[in-house]
Formats: structure tokens, C-alpha cells, sequence
């Protein structure tokens, strides 16, 4: 008994100290309200279920850098090296692995958005915004974005509603949306979240952000914001997405995975937050921690949506994306998420995922591959 307390004040010292705050009361909360769709739904496992996966870069080729050239590299590293990995791998629907590239509108280069113009043109992925911004103001941000839309648009990347409208995904740079931090760094604009749906943005995929500050208490949801959208981390409070609750009046939040999870091998405890690096790559062991949150829209729990991220341009994260660890994700998603019989597995881009989580608030179902274009089409530039 001793060495069991011993070992339990040792998993509180490990997790002491990471932010845990109000998030964790909400995943206690998420933990109990999804108990029992759980339990349906594990009470229905012979029946079929579709994987949506997604995977999300915040892509940055002059990270810790201002050398061009060197974010040059970065690209052309993936312009040649993800064809080569994702041809080998192909989902229910026949799509090669499609990866979202938020690219940060402050790094503007033309080469870096033709390069990946090119793996759009072959089906590997699409573009949406990505942006870093301090101190900023709402007059401020709104032409950031109108400019870094327009630019973006130029070469081919970014979806237009039927009145003709660019649309796009959103990701925060240092996870600060709505000038979420204390000290009030890496934002300035409390009305952030009406701003960005004014400026066409459909919904933010900025989420999950623990250990950081930023996390909100919603945990492992596709939701509605609601309250006054207007005030500082107005992300905090929303509605759970439901089959006939389709809003047109702001933005979708669609968060990754977020638990508590063991390390393999040993009584120690991780913060599970969907973060795919070079030293902690894709496992089979966190893939089914991926899945298990059962992240959906409520009335549609045959559809589960994953959505993982990571920093792609950074070396550890691209020698192992563009390799071997690329390679044993979907060695794992294909062999264990695509028997035709218990998953079918649907490689997505944000786009898609929006796109999906729309129809099934709509009330449609059986197969989720049938709407990956079904409110937003693709970019110009992109082949669906």
C-alpha cells in the first residue's frame, strides 16, 4: 500500500505545475456527460463506424529563422517527400492522406504557397490561414487578413462559398486565440472570434493547446460558441454540435483529442493533446486514446472525428512525418481503421471536416465520404 501512495504522489508531482487549471474540471465534466454515449456506443462496436481524420499543420518555414532559402528547403522537403509517403497509403474512399497546411500569413513568400499549390493539384492537401500576431488591434487584424486572403488566393488556395466569398480555417499562432493569455501576449484582440467570421473564417481548429494557458474548459468537442462573443476567451463557453443545430452566425470550434493517458510501461501519466513531433510520434496506443474520446457530432456517434497537429517544417517533426513515423500512423490507420466491416477510414482536410460535421448537423447520414464537399467546395488550386 505504501509503495501505491508512494507511486500516486509521484503521477501528482509529474502532472503538478502543467496548466491543468479549469481544463481539467471540464474533462472531468466531458468524462462523466460522455459516459454513457460511450457505453452505447461501445454496446454498438459491431456496428460500422467511420474514422474522419485530419491532420493539421501549423506550418511555418521560417521557424527560428529569416532566411529565406532555409524555408525554402523546408518546402520543397515536403513538396518531394509527402507524395512519396502518402501514395502508399489510401483510405475507404481511395484518397491518398490529405494534409491541411495553416501557413502563417506573416511568412508570405510566393514560392512556399506554389509549392504546396503543387501537392493541392495532386490531392494531398489543401492551404487555410495561420497567423502569429502581438499587440495587435481589430483595424488591424482585419487587414492582416483581408491581405494575407487575397495573397493566398492568388495562388489558387482557399475555398469560395456559392456568393463568391473566400472561406477559410483558422489556427492561432501560440495557441492565443481571443487574447487568451494573462499577460496579454501574442493578441490584442478580445473580439477575435466575430472578427474572424466576418473576414470568412468557417471554423478554428486552434484546439487543443494544453499544458498552455489557453486551453479552454471545453474539452474534446465540435461546438458552438456562445455568450457575448465579443469579450476576451469567448471561446470558453458553447454548445455541443447536434444533429438540427446548424448556426450560420459565427464560426465552428473543432478541437482535437484531449486526456489523460499512461506511458507504456510505466505508472506515469501524459497530457494526450494530439501533438504529432519527432520525439513523440504517432502510436498504436495513442491513436486508440485518438479515438476513444469520440469526438462527433451528438446524434451521429458513427461518425468519429480525429484531428491531430503538429509543426511539419521543423526538422524532428519532418524526418519523421516524411519517414518512418509518418509511415507507422498510417500503416496503423489503414490496418486497423479501414476493414470495410468495423471502421472505414476517411482522410480529410479541414475543409472536409467542416464540410461533414455541416451534413451531419443536417441530419444526413451513412457514409460521411459522400460530403466532403458538401457547403464549401475545393480551392481552385486542389484536387478533390
Amino acid at each position: 500500500m505504501g509503495r501505491a501512495i508512494d507511486k500516486a504522489r509521484e503521477v501528482v508531482r509529474r502532472v503538478r505545475g502543467k496548466n491543468l487549471g479549469a481544463w481539467t474540471k471540464g474533462y472531468a465534466r466531458w468524462a462523466v456527460r460522455s459516459s454513457l454515449p460511450r457505453a452505447r456506443a461501445a454496446l454498438q462496436r459491431g456496428r460500422l463506424r467511420h474514422l474522419l481524420f485530419a491532420f493539421c499543420d501549423h506550418y511555418e518555414p521560417l521557424w527560428r529563422t529569416a532566411d529565406r532559402d532555409l524555408g525554402a528547403r523546408r518546402v520543397q522537403l515536403w513538396v518531394d517527400g509527402y507524395p512519396a509517403l502518402a501514395d502508399r497509403f489510401r483510405d475507404a474512399d481511395g484518397r491518398p492522406p490529405r494534409h491541411s497546411f495553416f501557413f502563417p500569413g506573416e511568412e508570405y513568400a510566393p514560392g512556399y504557397l506554389d509549392g504546396l499549390a503543387r501537392l493541392a493539384a495532386r490531392g494531398f492537401g489543401e492551404v487555410e490561414l495561420h497567423l502569429h500576431h502581438d499587440g495587435d488591434t481589430a483595424a488591424g487584424l482585419r487587414d492582416k487578413i483581408g491581405e494575407y486572403l487575397r495573397l493566398y488566393a492568388n495562388h489558387g488556395h482557399l475555398s469560395r462559398d456559392p456568393a463568391g466569398r473566400l472561406r477559410y480555417a483558422f489556427i492561432h499562432g501560440n495557441w492565443c486565440l481571443a487574447n487568451a493569455r494573462r499577460d496579454g501576449r501574442w493578441c490584442g484582440v478580445d473580439e477575435e472570434l466575430p472578427l474572424l467570421h466576418d473576414t470568412g473564417c468557417y471554423a478554428d481548429f486552434t484546439f487543443p493547446a494544453a499544458p498552455d494557458e489557453s486551453q479552454p474548459a471545453i474539452v474534446n468537442q465540435i461546438y458552438w460558441p456562445e455568450g457575448d462573443l465579443r469579450r476576451r476567451r469567448a471561446y470558453e463557453g458553447g454548445t455541443p454540435a447536434r444533429v438540427g443545430d446548424r448556426r450560420s452566425d459565427r464560426l465552428l470550434m473543432i478541437e482535437g483529442p484531449l486526456a489523460f493517458a499512461l506511458r507504456p510501461g510505466r505508472l506515469a501519466v501524459r497530457i494526450e493533446n494530439a501533438g504529432v513531433t519527432g520525439a513523440d510520434p504517432a502510436t498504436p496506443a495513442r491513436i486508440r486514446t485518438w479515438v476513444r474520446q469520440g469526438i462527433g457530432v451528438a446524434g451521429r456517434p458513427d461518425w468519429v472525428f480525429v484531428k491531430v497537429h503538429t509543426h511539419g517544417t521543423q526538422e524532428a517533426q519532418s524526418a519523421s512525418l516524411l519517414g518512418e513515423g509518418g509511415a507507422a500512423l498510417h500503416r496503423e490507420l489503414t490496418g486497423r481503421y479501414n476493414d470495410g466491416r468495423r471502421w472505414k477510414l476517411h482522410y480529410v482536410t479541414a475543409r472536409e471536416m467542416y464540410n461533414i460535421a455541416i451534413a451531419a448537423m443536417e441530419g444526413h447520414g451513412g457514409d460521411p465520404g459522400a460530403y466532403r464537399d458538401h457547403v464549401l467546395p475545393p480551392p481552385p488550386v486542389a484536387k478533390s
